[in-house]
């Protein structure tokens, strides 16, 4: 009978020598979020099973868009640190002809862009931002190309999300590249089927409720107080928009930045990571709802990327909405407020965002409504600044 690397034989018997201790087993989590969306997109690694792995990779869904996104890109600046930092945009997109998506049962095919968001992981892997974009922004959209190589005219000032519908993930990349001066490493598109999916994955996502949310319009009814949602329950959550809090496109992304920062929590600090079957369940949902750039399109790849930020606690996950403003010209769109960029500036930077650019923050380790909070740090490098309590009431989110 072999003797394990952790228990070390006795002194003889009766030789009244003390016993030596066993050395204990050092614990390793490699990679606890391979990568994080709104989401929190938390594929982990070490699964070294091969069948397992070739069918997971399999799934993913990767398409190579630098043809239609072009060479006439932003330039990126050398910062400090001991790798460079990374910037990948993840959009959410709600096809219609996906099961269960289309909450507002419009007619037609296509997908629509309802969620954009930037993770910018900083450059000494200590920093991870989620920068919403409201998707009603009046913008000016920049000429773009479709995959035949032929251009889609772009407009003066057009909803941000109108470049998703007529030229896909690479028209919202050139847009946001465009727009804001930063260069997009990596593109994540997310299906909300494949969201629902993960959310399930790991047993629901907690969330607190201040009000009874009741839409019979779209099905939706939810009662207040603090549990866990999942499945279709959980997928009308993050996308209702009409009787929660203010109603406004704002307050329905800061409901999602609080829910994508909760399930990071569930991943992370609920006892996921120890469950083999919630771990194997949330990788096929994951990589089931997932379309990337082939520089990230592995479970390989994702995993070398996770394994980068595993010393990123759960309060230097943090998610902000870009300053907006009403547009003055149409009260149901916005636009950016000047300090968009600064926001922007600081991102190309890979400098911390300030407190007074980063307002209303939420992070995976201070959570709305949550009475416990878990991280080890102070928020964003100038000092926390969390979601005040009329933004949180804006959102339908617990203060």
């Amino acid at each position: 009978m072999s003797v394990s690397d952790a228990e070390q034989p006795s002194a003889q018997a009766g030789s009244g020598a003390p016993k030596r201790k066993g050395r204990v087993r050092k614990r390793h989590t490699v990679g606890k979020i391979v990568l994080a969306t709104v989401l929190v997109l938390g594929l982990v690694t070490g699964l070294s099973v091969v069948f397992l792995y070739r069918h997971l990779n399999g799934n993913l869904n990767v398409v190579d868009l630098s043809g239609q996104i072009g060479t006439d890109r932003p330039d990126k600046p050398k910062v400090t640190g001991p790798q460079e930092p990374l910037n990948i945009l993840v959009m959410g997109s709600d096809s219609r002809d996906c099961n269960g998506c289309n909450i507002d049962n419009l007619t037609g095919g296509g997908a629509r862009s309802d969620t954009t968001i930037l993770i910018h992981l900083s450059a000494d892997r200590t920093r991870a931002y989620g920068i919403s974009i409201p998707r009603d922004s009046a913008v000016d959209r920049p000429t773009c190309t479709d995959e035949n190589g032929d251009d889609i005219a772009g407009g003066t000032h057009v909803l941000w999300n109108e470049a998703y519908s007529v030229g896909g993930p690479a028209c919202t990349i050139h847009q946001f590249e465009k727009l804001t001066g930063v260069l997009v490493d990596h593109y994540v598109v997310v299906n909300f089927e494949g969201f629902r999916d993960m959310v399930d994955a790991i047993g629901g996502v907690e969330v607190c409720i201040p009000e009874d949310i009741v839409d019979p319009a779209h099905g939706i009814n939810i009662p207040a107080g603090t549990r866990k949602i999942a499945g279709q329950q959980a997928l009308n959550y993050v996308r209702e928009r009409y009787v929660v809090g203010n109603g406004s496109d704002t307050g329905r992304m800061k409901r999602q930045q609080a829910f994508i920062a909760s399930m990071a929590h569930q991943v992370v600090a609920a006892g996921t990571l120890a469950n083999p079957i919630k771990i194997v369940k949330f990788l096929e949902a994951a990589t089931k709802s997932l379309t990337l750039d082939p520089a990230l399109g592995s479970l390989k790849k994702i995993g070398g990327l996770g394994y980068e930020f595993r010393n990123i606690g759960l309060d230097k996950i943090q998610f902000i909405t870009i300053p907006n403003t009403v547009d003055p010209t149409n009260p149901n769109h916005l636009v950016w407020t000047p300090q968009a960029k600064g926001v922007w500036q600081k991102i190309i930077d890979d400098e911390p965002l300030t407190r007074r650019l980063a307002t209303d923050v939420i992070s995976a380790g201070n959570l709305p409504g949550s009475k416990n909070p878990s991280g080890n740090g102070s928020g964003n490098g100038s000092g926390s600044n969390e979601a005040d309590a009329q933004a949180l009431a804006d959102a339908g989110l617990c203060s």
